[in-house]
């Protein structure tokens, strides 16, 4: 290519993440180029060649470099797209003998689909090219000698040639990319917004103190090292088009790989990584190493609570930590995050004092869990996720703002009412628990209506429920008071964040109760009584157990001494093992049937037998509709439980079942196989249930709701109601 033609001036459209259009449009200034207008997620831009592949091979923040062929107004119909693109010289972009690929973006009301639209648009080249008496291009998608980019927005038409090829965050150091990876000019995006291309020329200290796969650190160890970012790539898009000039790309290349060697020996800068997984450690060094700066990054095992000063850097010494902490997208990673924020926060100020803080979070609410005020934030995306960069100075040694310590001091106003609640409910419940030998108990449930809570501890483990705040709750308010109680939780029962499980308790229907929220497998036993029962605080909406019914277990216990047991509406069939179990004076049921719709809950029912070593010849479980079942059934029982749901329509049953509407049916239906001088306990949890007067005049009812609470349900005596009812004598 000629000189005069090396210095011919293109139009160019560089494609970013959106929220960093005007960095890059500064960046490419930088570079030589000279941007006319800003897009969302991208810049126009107007260069030389040279201009372009300095693009290509330094930009921080692109995604693609894209020549320019056309912008078309009005572009609806397939027949106009394929006419516009077949108007295009290809001749002078695709060699003879080339292949190529499309990436299409966008739509119109007959354009609906991208593969279509690119379809399309292949076309038009291809036809464009035959009709100059040129052979028929080559599709490959993977890896094509020539890859074009349109884009359909509203009648408008971008086509132009991919210069990149494959995307510029793809630097080629991370193949080893951990949990949730941070894109690469994302993390640029983060440093610059950070002020650390500023830092660096002041010699200051870099580290961060989560840095799983070390993209932040490698990226600012770039800019440090003056190596450009793409340095490493073999081949870019325009090593395909047909108007590549190599000379010039070569002499960029040794360029900059010229400013590499002498950018490593000169940084004077340092870099410190933390994590406590080895497996991500491992991982952001063997990324360092791609990258080819290893010897300027010091990466070591450190938990938060272990953050430390690195040895050797001096006191005077300033810096800035900037970390991308996890966001907690699911509810139940939660409680750990609370503590990981506010560790965060503690660990900062003790080993970094007068330097600055930047975090990255898709939940800023988290972000205040720190315990420092951000002067400065930036919404920014991070994938389909809206994110904020949080700026924030860390208070220097003696500070009217130094380190809160952990516990108390820390809280704020609601939380410590919500732990002063914990501590007294606890000391009300301790000699019970001390008495009664139980280890699963309610703590908390909602006492206080601003921390709509149920806090229930199994065996040293806590299970949270949140009630889900009605309209008029300000979201946020509710956000940063399930913050608050989660902070308190560890804190005050003394466990590990990471034993504190958080799930929101709303209506259910249908299958939603049985269904997974997660696949943990993470089932431990209990005790209750003589019983030992396995209990899943993380995987179902549920856990196994239902603790306000309690009394309820003890009392089939001890009145099932040699007598047949049905359990209809069995669940895990927790009270069937009390029931077979019985008392150590008289023993249990002799025979027991369970039944249930759920196949989930009979297997969990059968491992609570087997680890009882009840014989399954003697105590069956049956899954049906415990309607249709009673209906079918010729057996009688001593002893009936029947406990139903307040609501179902699970698809597996005959219709819906509401227990106020159908408890009538429900209960004439158990009673027909109630055997003569035997007991049907009847329960449920609807809180305004009101039995059927009509059944008091068939049957001897008892209520004996008010009997079946133990002291750490005494404060919700509407939670669950029952009652004893028996066939009157002579009937």
């Amino acid at each position: 290519m000629s000189e005069s033609s090396q210095r011919q001036i293109w139009s160019f459209l560089a494609t970013c993440p959106k929220g960093l259009e005007e960095l890059l449009a500064d960046e490419l200034r930088t570079l030589g180029a000279e941007p006319n207008k800003t897009t969302v997620a991208g810049v126009h831009f107007r260069a030389d060649l040279e201009g372009a592949y300095r693009a290509c091979l330094w930009s921080r923040l692109a995604n693609r470099i894209v020549l320019s062929l056309l912008r078309e107004e009005g572009i609806e119909r397939p027949e106009a797209l394929h006419r516009t693109v077949a108007g295009v010289d290809w001749s002078r972009h695709l060699r003879s003998g080339a292949t190529l690929a499309v990436d299409f973006h966008g739509r119109s009301e007959h354009i609906r689909h991208t593969r279509f639209g690119a379809q399309t648009v292949k076309d038009g080249v291809v036809d464009a090219l035959q009709a100059q008496g040129r052979p028929r291009p080559g599709v490959d998608l993977q890896s094509p000698d020539l890859r074009l980019y349109a884009h359909l927005h509203r009648g408008r038409l971008t086509l132009g040639v991919d210069l990149s090829g494959d995307s510029l965050h793809r630097r080629g150091y991370r193949r080893d990319v951990g949990h949730a990876p941070l894109k690469e000019n994302l993390a640029a995006a983060l440093l610059i917004r950070a002020g650390w291309p500023q830092r660096l020329r002041d010699d200051e200290v870099l580290v961060d103190p989560l840095c799983g796969a070390g993209t932040l650190l490698i990226e600012a160890a770039l800019m440090a090292a003056d190596m450009a970012p793409n340095l490493g790539r073999v081949r870019f898009g325009f090593h395909g088009w047909a108007q590549h000039d190599e000379a010039l790309w070569a002499e960029l290349r040794r360029e900059a790989e010229a400013r590499a060697s002498i950018g490593r020996k000169r940084c004077r800068n340092r870099f410190y990584g933390f994590d406590e997984s080895p497996p991500a450690l491992a991982a952001a060094k063997a990324n360092a190493m791609r990258a080819g700066i290893p010897a300027l990054i010091a990466f070591s095992g450190a938990s938060l609570g272990q953050l430390q000063r690195p040895a050797g850097l001096d006191v005077d010494v300033r810096g800035l930590v900037i970390t991308n902490p996890p966001y907690g997208e699911r509810l139940g990673e939660l409680p750990e995050l609370v503590t990981l924020y506010r560790e965060l926060g503690q660990g900062v100020q003790r080993a970094f004092p007068g330097w600055r803080l930047a975090v990255f979070t898709a939940n800023p609410d988290l972000g205040h869990r720190i315990g420092l005020r951000a002067d400065k934030q930036y919404s920014l995306k991070n994938g389909p996720l809206e994110a904020k960069l949080l700026l924030m100075d860390i208070p220097a040694e003696g500070a009217e703002e130094a380190a809160a310590p952990a516990g108390a001091a820390a809280r704020s106003e609601g939380g410590q009412m919500f732990a002063n609640r914990l501590e007294k409910n606890r000391k009300r419940l301790r000699k019970w628990l001390k008495q009664s030998g139980e280890t699963c108990y309610r703590l908390y449930d909602a006492d206080m209506p601003e921390y709509a809570l149920a806090v229930d501890v199994y065996h040293g483990r806590v299970h949270v429920q949140e009630y889900a705040p009605p309209r008029s709750v300000n979201a946020a308010q509710a956000q940063r008071r399930l913050f608050d109680a989660l902070q308190v939780i560890p804190e005050v029962l003394d466990v590990d964040p990471g034993q504190v499980v958080i799930k929101r308790r709303e209506r259910q229907s249908g299958k939603a109760q049985y269904r997974k929220q997660a696949a943990s497998g993470e089932r431990f036993q209990v005790r209750e009584g003589r019983a030992r029962l396995w209990v899943n605080l993380r995987d179902y909406l549920d856990t196994g157990l239902f603790l306000d019914h309690r009394p309820v277990r003890r009392m089939l216990g001890e009145m099932a001494a040699g007598k047949r047991f049905l359990n209809l509406f069995c669940y895990t069939a927790a009270a069937t093992v009390q029931a077979a179990l019985g008392t150590e004076e008289s023993g249990g049921a002799t025979d027991s049937v369970s039944v249930d719709l759920s196949n989930t809950y009979l297997e969990w029912a059968r491992d609570n037998f087997a680890l009882n070593g009840l014989d399954p010849a003697h105590h069956r479980v049956v899954r049906d509709d415990c309607l249709r079942w009673l209906e079918t059934a010729r057996a009688e029982f001593d002893l009936i439980f029947l406990d139903p749901p307040t609501f179902s329509n699970s698809k597996k049953m005959e219709g819906t079942l509401d227990v106020q509407r159908d408890h009538v049916r429900l209960i004439e239906l158990a009673m027909a196989r109630l055997a003569p001088g035997g007991t049907l306990v009847f329960s449920n949890n609807q809180r305004r249930f009101q039995l059927d007067d009509r059944l008091a005049g068939r049957f001897a009812v008892e209520d004996i709701s008010a009997r079946t609470f133990d002291p750490d349900f005494t404060r919700r005596p509407d939670i669950h109601h029952v009652f004893l009812i028996r066939h009157r004598e002579g009937a």
